[in-house]
């Protein structure tokens, strides 16, 4: 729909929302509300600047009366977009500070400020999260968790509250609060920090209890508004025990304090919201891979002290997005697993979904692509993945999400944050090495999800292919990979290429290789010659990175990551880039919401709910901040 920057915004469409009751589409309306009102928390968390400098841009923005065809000021208007769409000053997946394409003195014309020098001077909070080893994360990081304290601090503060805590449901220490030299500031409206944010969330949340399907929807809604009453964490585990248990609803929503990619440590939840509700045609295949849990985490290739000897109350669902908010939005995942405490998992089981609508947006959008062409020069490859990609890209995901995520257990007494920094790397790691090795199972043309046993090689390919060269067109040449899930596909397909020259020592041939990156006309292009052999690679990191995480071996996990994870090769990266430049594509996507509107009879009475889709990004943004 709009592009800047290496942003191009699509819109996802509320497939079946017009067969919806009245009463579902009343239910989604007021939980969109409540996913709209939490959206300035995350430009807090994500920066303690971010809202003050939001202000000030809008202001001018808004008002300028000036030359509107300057190139100050076109500069200035992207740099406000990216601001919107990163959720703050700084890049909404590498972290890095926006370099503003407008000069200081133009925009002190417009207003002083002492916010100016945060804005210009690269010196100044230069990476949201640093995770880079050997530095303080916590003093190098421009996430707004922490005020005035150590790294060191942190993990010793946290360290005595787990050390002192008596009992196996261990509450998510740290999750909801900022953390500073003298204690915790709770995220609660009593007394709290966020507190008027959260009382409209939970003002929302109140109106749409009335239009709850069911008992079980209410008292969620009500143990949420307690949770963000009071801040205390065991209310939030009981919530997400009911949560995960209620499954006959057609609408579901998340809406809290959840991921912990946003601090370096991996402690704070960042806010988000999503209201969805089900589509019931996709959803049958997900309930397959559901049904058969068991029989997944029993031939799974980990180690059996690592396998879960009962799988529990796993659930997989299709949905429809109808609202995404906070982390969620502009850019949002296609698929989740929740909730994350990993002993709600063990004893209560998980949720998991896949957004199919936000998944056929993706689809349309990439459609006649020339990525394809310019990093495949093997036809028969191309008409594999013409035919295969999209199937496997969703089953891939079901599996990450609805299997990966809830497999494997940790060893008795390792503690869940034993892997630090690096835990959320090796976790995403492990939830795509589990897809990745069953897409390539016979189980999954007798379950009918795939069509035959060639279709997984299209995944194997354009996954490895993605790890080792595409993903890198999002990086800034001389950048290190900083975003989780790409140091997760870059330590899964640059291991893979070590283990299979390790495979082939003895051969004297390379192409001899299960894999291998090869130069054709000063182009770099991924060869795989044994599909069977690179599965066979795939369990062997599965087997091992489910070690590390059941065992906590933190320094197994540092070694991988740092060695094939963080760095980039910078030729091969100049190459890449050069190459993607010519395509003229936008790197990443993000996604416009529907304004969902009422409709009243003469009496007032509500007599439908319909989206529309016509609002702008730019007409969104400035909306929500008035609001």
């Amino acid at each position: 729909m709009e592009r800047f920057a290496d942003i191009q915004l699509l819109r996802y469409k509320l497939t079946g929302f017009e067969n919806l009751s009245l009463q579902q589409k009343q239910y989604i309306y007021h939980l969109s509300k409540a996913t709209e009102a939490g959206r300035d928390i995350l430009f807090d968390q994500n920066g303690e600047h971010n809202l003050a400098i939001r202000n000030l841009l809008e202001s001018v923005y808004t008002n300028y009366q000036g030359d509107k065809e300057d190139a100050n000021f076109k500069g200035f208007e992207v740099y406000l977009h990216r601001v919107w769409f990163a959720n703050g000053i700084h890049h909404h997946y590498g972290c890095e500070k926006f370099v503003p394409e407008f000069s200081r003195e133009w925009l002190e014309k417009q207003f002083s400020s002492p916010l100016l020098d945060i804005i210009f001077n690269p010196e100044v909070l230069p990476k949201r999260v640093n995770k880079a080893e050997g530095e303080d994360l916590i003093k190098t990081s421009a996430c707004n968790y922490y005020q005035n304290i150590s790294q060191e601090e942190v993990e010793a503060f946290y360290g005595k509250m787990k050390s002192e805590f008596k009992g196996k449901e261990m509450p998510s220490f740290g999750l909801n609060s900022t953390l500073t030299a003298d204690g915790e500031q709770f995220w609660r409206i009593n007394n709290g920090k966020y507190s008027k944010e959260l009382a409209a969330i939970c003002q929302h949340l109140s109106a749409a209890r009335e239009f709850a399907e069911n008992d079980k929807q209410k008292k969620l809604i009500d143990l949420l508004i307690s949770y963000y009453t009071t801040g205390d964490l065991k209310t939030f585990d009981e919530y997400s025990k009911i949560w995960v248990t209620e499954k006959e609803g057609e609408v579901d929503f998340i809406n809290g304090f959840i991921e912990v990619y946003g601090d370096p440590l991996g402690y704070k939840g960042s806010w988000e919201g999503l209201v969805e509700y089900v589509d019931h045609e996709a959803t049958k295949k997900t309930c397959l891979i559901a049904e058969n849990a068991q029989w997944f985490e029993d031939h799974s290739p980990v180690d059996s002290r690592f396998k879960k000897k009962e799988v529990k109350g796993v659930s997989a669902r299709v949905i429809c997005a109808a609202m995404l908010g906070g982390d969620e939005y502009p850019s949002t995942a296609i698929g989740i697993n929740l909730p994350n405490a990993d002993w709600i998992r063990e004893q209560y089981g998980s949720k998991s979904i896949t957004i199919s609508n936000i998944i056929a947006a993706y689809n349309g959008a990439a459609k006649g692509s020339p990525m394809k062409r310019e990093f495949t020069c093997d036809e028969e490859m191309i008409a594999l993945i013409d035919k295969y990609a999209d199937q496997c890209d969703s089953l891939h995901t079901d599996l990450h999400e609805c299997l990966g995520h809830g497999s494997g257990q940790l060893l008795p007494g390792v503690a869940t944050d034993a892997l630090k920094n690096y835990f959320s790397t090796i976790e995403e790691a492990r939830a795509d090495l589990f897809g990745l090795y069953y897409c390539a199972d016979e189980k999954m043309v007798e379950l009918g999800l795939l069509p035959d046993m060639e279709a997984y090689k299209s995944m194997y390919y354009t996954y490895l292919l993605n790890g080792l060269l595409t993903q890198t067109v999002r990086i800034k040449l001389g950048s290190d990979i900083e975003e989780d899930h790409m140091r997760n596909r870059a330590l899964i397909a640059w291991w893979a290429l070590d283990l299979a020259k390790e495979a082939i020592a003895t051969v004297p041939e390379p192409s001899a290789s299960a894999i291998v990156l090869y130069t054709q006309d000063g182009r770099t292009y991924l060869r795989v010659n044994d599909f069977p052999a690179l599965r066979s690679i795939f369990a062997y990191q599965l087997a091992e990175i489910q070690r590390i995480k059941s065992e906590g071996d933190y320094e197994a996990a540092k070694a991988l990551i740092e060695k094939y994870a963080v760095k980039i090769n910078q030729d091969l990266h100049k190459e890449v880039l050069t190459r993607y430049e010519k395509l003229n594509i936008a790197p990443y996507k993000g996604f416009i919401n529907p304004v969902l509107n009422l409709v009243t009879d003469a009496e007032g009475n509500v007599t439908d709910v319909i989206p529309d889709y016509t609002e702008t990004f730019e007409d969104q943004m400035l909306r929500y901040s008035s609001n």
